[in-house]
């Protein structure tokens, strides 16, 4: 059975309604958690707002949102006046369109979610919609008032279910050609795009997510063990990079040091024993073995 969904509602397509929850489906929870503390007595401390005039504390119930006209000066934006005028949901998520699935820009997905039905009698009409979905190589757009805000989401059919992504607003997504306005235009040899393609191939992989590598986490994790056991841990010893010509560098990279007719060392397999890790215990994904419909 599936977690706790964070909401649940109606999945439309015109006259076909059934009911369904979303599920996370990515989080942090798992990540090592860490928490500012009083290092004189060890106590956890809390945050508290403080009037930045008065230097007093503010209690929850005095807090109120303000948006800032001018320094310092703000309009108060009671509850209320914020709830009587933003949308109101109506636990729908209404599917407004229908468009191929890889025509939407990856800089536009923002939170995926699992969506699966929420009883035994929506079963049917879900399955209707998923391998509809899934024949015609189509994800539909769908819009709903998503914990207090209008968000689109954009459906695709995966495995037995479904997943609905939340879309960024087209305001939200910043321009890519003010973003790489002023990258000059570079003239290669044709060795240069020769060896470039040349290593591409040599380390042409699959899509491996299991395969990646929290070094972050991973190293907060053993900091903490090492400080629970009384030891020290030596710190990550720092690689050094010489100076070469981006042509030297290429040749390197494919295997071809100094200019000699070599082959591109075979690719090594750098699987390493999964250690029993206390701090903190990590879930497994089946994520990476399904497909997307």
């Amino acid at each position: 059975m599936a977690a706790r969904a964070t909401w649940k509602g109606f999945l439309r397509l015109g006259q076909l309604v059934c009911s369904v929850g979303l599920y996370t489906a990515v989080s942090t929870s798992d990540r090592v958690s860490l928490h500012m503390v009083n290092r004189k007595t060890g106590h956890r401390l809390q945050r508290r707002f403080v009037d930045a005039e008065t230097g007093k504390v503010v209690e929850r119930e005095e807090q109120v949102k303000g948006y800032e006209v001018d320094s310092g000066d703000f309009i108060v934006l009671e509850p209320e006046e914020i709830a009587e005028v933003t949308p109101k949901g109506d636990k729908a998520l209404t599917i407004e369109s229908f468009l191929p699935c890889g025509e939407v820009d990856d800089l536009y997905f923002d939170r995926p979610y699992y969506l699966r039905p929420a009883d035994e009698a929506s079963q049917a009409s879900f399955a209707v919609i998923r391998e509809g979905l899934r024949k015609k190589k189509v994800a539909a757009v769908a819009s709903a008032v998503l914990f207090r805000r209008p968000r689109s989401l954009l459906i695709r059919a995966y495995d037995d279910g479904l997943i609905a992504t939340t879309l960024n607003y087209d305001y939200e997504v910043r321009s890519a050609q003010e973003a790489f306005e002023d990258i000059a235009e570079v003239k290669m040899e044709p060795e240069m795009l020769d060896l470039a393609r040349h290593i591409i191939e040599t380390k042409a992989g699959r899509f491996q997510p299991e395969t990646f590598d929290d070094r972050y986490d991973d190293a907060l994790a053993e900091l903490v063990r090492a400080k629970m056991e009384g030891r020290k841990i030596a710190p990550p010893k720092q690689s050094t990079a010489k100076v070469v010509s981006l042509l030297d560098a290429l040749r390197e990279s494919a295997g071809l040091a100094g200019g000699a007719d070599k082959k591109a060392p075979a690719k090594k397999s750098t699987a390493k024993k999964a250690a029993a890790k206390k701090v903190p215990a990590r879930r497994s994904s089946p994520a990476s073995t399904r497909k997307a419909g």
